[in-house]
């Protein structure tokens, strides 16, 4: 934890999503000091929880997406779920869904709902096309958000097949839009006293990056290729390989950048080289300019290489891996990567909370608890004040899951 008092102390947030999106806002609202809590089916719970790598039976996205949060197994689609949570929205400040657009209306959850319950509420509803439009009904994951927003068109290389991200891209830009909005509208709130629904489509959020590509097409009729690391409107930019067998990721953007690796890489005539003089040039003869950055690159080290470009005032840095990245100074200088203890697994290795705030506190919770539900007894009967019996009748009827609360132990007299 940094700083104060936690930026959103005193807000809770009911996490009703499953997989990427739209847990990456309550994620985010969570590091922001939000109280998280985290519904899951009973049983199977969260789909992320077996996504990818696992290590001793325990996913690990579920750990880091799941950090903070606690995890309540409450089957939405039974009536006696549906007469909790709307019992419970009145303690709610956010809620988080990514269902099909229908789903909660179906179950009784209507946002319309949900905000009679409590005029306060803010409802995000993430979904991959939006809640109308053609494509509403259909399946979708950020995968196919990003092939609709046109990000996979102009990715990879011009005699390849179109390339798609090898990460949640879309998903993760969707998570801190979700989260934006979320923190808009309880500015709203704050004014006048209501809630909001916001309706964020997974794909729109994509779009906010290839927007130029956009604006050039209806303007300029241009369509942008594949051009691998090459950025079409300026040259220099690329990573290149060093003598040891390391990379580098270079960029000349401005002339005055472009001009310094020039002089760097070969000096005065390079800089006063007709071929180079202007973007538009540099542009136009890319590949002979990429030749000789590559080759001068390949006599050197990268420590080497970095060094002199550097200190030849130009933008360049080490390109890392994950491995190299956590060592690098600046990494580590500013924590960017932190460790938090795991009860299952021991220190676990994730990103930490940005950006840093000099008064506002931040705070990492627990990683994802391994246990569906872990948290179930706790919370209801803090929350909504059930007692013993109507826990254990609930968990017997299928409508929740999880470890029943060991009651407090009687105070003992003094011996």
């Amino acid at each position: 934890m940094s700083g104060g008092s936690p930026l959103l102390d005193g807000v809770r947030v009911l996490d009703l999503s499953t997989m990427i999106a739209a847990p990456t806002t309550a994620t985010i609202l969570g590091d922001y000091g939000a109280d998280v809590v985290k519904v899951e089916m009973p049983g199977t719970g969260d789909f992320v929880r077996r996504f990818g790598r696992q290590v001793d039976g325990q996913g690990l996205y579920w750990k880091a997406l799941s950090r903070g949060k606690r995890s309540v197994a409450l089957d939405l689609r039974r009536p006696e779920g549906r007469d909790l949570v709307l019992r419970w929205m009145p303690t709610f400040d956010v809620l988080v869904e990514n269902f099909r657009p229908g789903t909660l209306e179906r179950w009784g959850l209507a946002p319309a709902e949900l905000r009679a319950a409590n005029p306060r509420l803010v409802v995000l509803r993430v979904t991959a096309y939006g809640q109308d439009g053609p494509y509403r009904d259909r399946p979708g994951f950020g995968t196919l958000a990003e092939a609709l927003a046109g990000l996979a068109s102009v990715s990879g290389y011009e005699d390849r097949p179109p390339l798609l991200p090898a990460y949640p891209l879309a998903d993760i830009m969707a998570g801190n839009l979700g989260a934006t909005a979320v923190l808009a509208a309880l500015m709203r709130r704050h004014a006048t006293g209501t809630g909001d629904t916001i309706d964020l489509a997974i794909y729109e959020a994509a779009l906010k990056l290839v927007e130029i590509n956009v604006l050039e097409y209806q303007q300029a009729g241009v369509e942008h290729g594949r051009t691998g690391n090459r950025y079409g409107p300026a040259a220099p930019r690329g990573s290149y390989r060093c003598r040891d067998g390391l990379w580098i990721a270079l960029s000349g953007s401005t002339q005055p950048m472009a001009q310094h690796v020039l002089r760097t890489v070969g000096g005065e005539s390079l800089v006063s080289d007709p071929r180079f003089a202007t973007n538009a040039e540099r542009v136009e003869h890319v590949q002979e300019l990429d030749d000789l950055i590559a080759a001068w690159c390949l006599t050197r080290d990268r420590d080497d290489a970095l060094a002199e470009l550097t200190a030849g005032g130009c933008a360049v840095g080490p390109l890392e891996s994950v491995a190299t990245m956590t060592d690098n100074p600046q990494v580590q200088h500013r924590g960017s990567i932190v460790t938090v203890d795991d009860p299952d697994l021991g220190p676990l290795a994730m990103t930490g909370v940005y950006p840093s705030f000099q008064d506002g506190g931040t705070r990492l919770g627990r990683p994802g608890p391994a246990e569906v539900g872990a948290d179930t007894d706790a919370v209801l009967a803090a929350d909504l004040g059930l007692g013993a019996e109507e826990l254990a009748a609930l968990r017997a009827a299928g409508v929740t899951a999880g470890p029943a609360a060991v009651p407090p132990a009687e105070p003992q007299d003094a011996l």
